[in-house]
């Protein structure tokens, strides 16, 4: 499946951190960012984890939300969340549905094998349930200055 700028976001109910649950319809008015990451505690995931920590304040004056969402279990998050200080809500995805429905749950390779894994993506999303932009196969240096960017052209 393949989402569009312009497309209706696909809404998502998911077990959280701290054994919440996000509801995506239910952010309608906010900005919301989503970035999907294929695994806690790796450096990769760690680094834009910490960017859009440190970034958080930048994005809360433009009314937006952070979600990041994994394949991880809710207590990989509650781990993860908690080594590094992350204030946002982590999604679990355990069952891969919002990875599908998003289009990022692809075929990579590595060393030569093939395997499905979660592509590095960012959907940002406006405050009427919009797809405003989106950013596939993220090189985590500059990402966050590139969305918080996109928030404040909303």
């Amino acid at each position: 499946m393949s989402i569009e700028i312009g497309d209706k976001a696909p809404d998502f109910t998911l077990p959280t951190d701290g054994n919440g649950k996000i509801k995506l319809s239910e952010l309608k008015g906010k900005n919301v960012v989503i970035y999907f990451y294929p695994k806690d505690d790796t450096s990769g995931c760690t680094a834009e984890a910490c960017t859009f920590r440190d970034m958080l304040p930048k994005f809360k004056k433009m009314n937006a939300v952070i979600i990041g969402i994994s394949r991880d279990s809710v207590a990989a998050h509650d781990k993860f969340k908690k080594k590094y200080e992350l204030p946002f809500t982590l999604g679990s995805d355990s069952e891969g549905k919002v990875t599908e429905a998003y289009g990022v749950w692809v075929q990579k390779s590595m060393y030569g094998r093939k395997y499905m894994g979660i592509e590095r993506a960012t959907f940002l999303i406006d405050g009427k349930g919009k797809i405003a932009q989106i950013w596939h196969k993220v090189k985590v240096p500059g990402h966050g200055d590139e969305v918080l960017k996109a928030v404040g052209e909303l």
